[in-house]
């Protein structure tokens, strides 16, 4: 994964996606911790993940709203600009370790542990850049999926969404290899 400034020797006729880059996984990151959770932070890894899995796959989002019994979700015929894997706990993207220290770095998270579980809190700075973000147009379309995904799916635990993306992605999750790229 590459940084925005690092970008100036990638070859020009070598095509990037924002996968690639490690902004754009801080922003979508930023993002989620001040629309997606209350008091601009979320505890746990486990439901860190799950949420941005809702936020990365619009579809199975819609699916999982409607079978939970939640009423409209958003659903978009967008492509998957950056695919999580299968691993251990359910959906995951290993880029989590380096995009949550960039943040860290950049003091706009703090990372501390409350007994096993790491809770991540957006700082001053970072609720100050969430909102930028949140209020660029370019932004709108994500900021209101992670709306939805908090309105329907916020309140619960990271265990309980996992085991909600279990029992309702068998197919598309569960029985992935570890480090299968999940398909939408």
């Amino acid at each position: 994964m590459n940084s925005a400034r690092s970008l100036g020797s990638y070859p020009a006729a070598r095509p990037l996606t924002a996968d690639q880059v490690t902004e754009f996984h801080a922003a979508r990151l930023l993002l989620l911790l001040h629309l997606g959770s209350t008091s601009n932070r979320i505890d746990g890894l486990t439901k860190l993940a799950k949420l941005d899995f809702f936020v990365r796959y619009p579809e199975f989002f819609a699916r999982a709203a409607s079978y939970s019994g939640s009423g409209v979700a958003l659903a978009s015929s967008a492509r998957v600009e950056a695919p999580m894997i299968r691993h251990h706990y359910g959906p995951w993207d290993p880029r989590y370790y380096q995009v949550l220290a960039y943040l860290e770095g950049r003091e706009l998270v703090t990372v501390s542990k409350d007994r096993k579980a790491f809770v991540f809190t957006l700082t001053d700075n970072g609720i100050s850049v969430a909102r930028q973000l949140a209020s660029n147009e370019a932004f709108q379309n994500l900021s209101a999926q992670i709306q939805a995904v908090k309105r329907i799916f916020g309140k619960k635990s990271g265990d309980t969404l996992k085991k909600l993306v279990y029992r309702i992605f068998d197919a598309e999750v569960a029985q992935l290899a570890l480090g299968e790229a999940i398909q939408q």
